[in-house]
């Protein structure tokens, strides 16, 4: 059983995304809402992401939406203090936000950024503490998450879940089917 679940992918940025009010944001958010359900209704209880931009805040704002139906949780554990502070302003808003809004929020090193070492323990420490991973991730173009994904497909036994283009893609005809005048507003 999963109790424990590290859920991350791209920036922003790697998926051509460079405005929170993006509307293909909807259909990231709708793939993670739909395999978070699977997971909770199978026995999870948290969630844990580093606090990325990005997939992981999404999936922040996702978890904290479900927490209205569902008995979740939600810890957000960076790499270092200050994470954000060279984001744009209106996404070091939103992390601020929602370090203050998550279960659970503590860095893994209390000092600002040291060099990628950080990231590396990040990495383990997230491994350790979880029973699987949820990546939204192209394997043939991982981007910046491929650095978690070759450190979890190390470890034996560790389960790691994708959504795939093709899970989007599949959110997205399933939206178009309910709201056809989505892309209208």
């Amino acid at each position: 059983m999963i109790k424990n679940l590290v859920v991350s992918g791209p920036k922003p940025m790697e998926l051509n995304i460079y405005n929170e009010t993006d509307k293909r944001i909807t259909f990231v958010k709708k793939a993670i809402e739909r395999r978070l359900i699977h997971f909770i209704e199978e026995g999870l209880e948290w969630v844990l992401i580093s606090g990325q931009m990005g997939v992981e805040l999404w999936t922040a704002e996702v978890v904290l939406d479900l927490k209205e139906e569902y008995d979740i949780y939600i810890a957000m554990i960076p790499p270092f203090e200050n994470l954000a502070s060279r984001w744009p302003e209106a996404l070091q808003h939103k992390y601020e936000v929602l370090s203050f809004t998550v279960d659970f929020f503590e860095p893994i090193y209390h000092t600002e950024y040291k060099g990628p070492y950080q990231f590396r323990m990040r990495d383990q420490w997230l491994i350790e503490k979880s029973d699987a991973c949820l990546l939204l991730m192209d394997e043939e173009y991982p981007g910046s998450v491929g650095f978690f994904y070759n450190s979890a497909k190390d470890v034996n036994h560790y389960p790691i879940y994708f959504i795939t283009p093709f899970d989007l893609d599949e959110v997205v005809r399933e939206i178009k089917m309910e709201e056809p005048d989505f892309w209208d507003t």
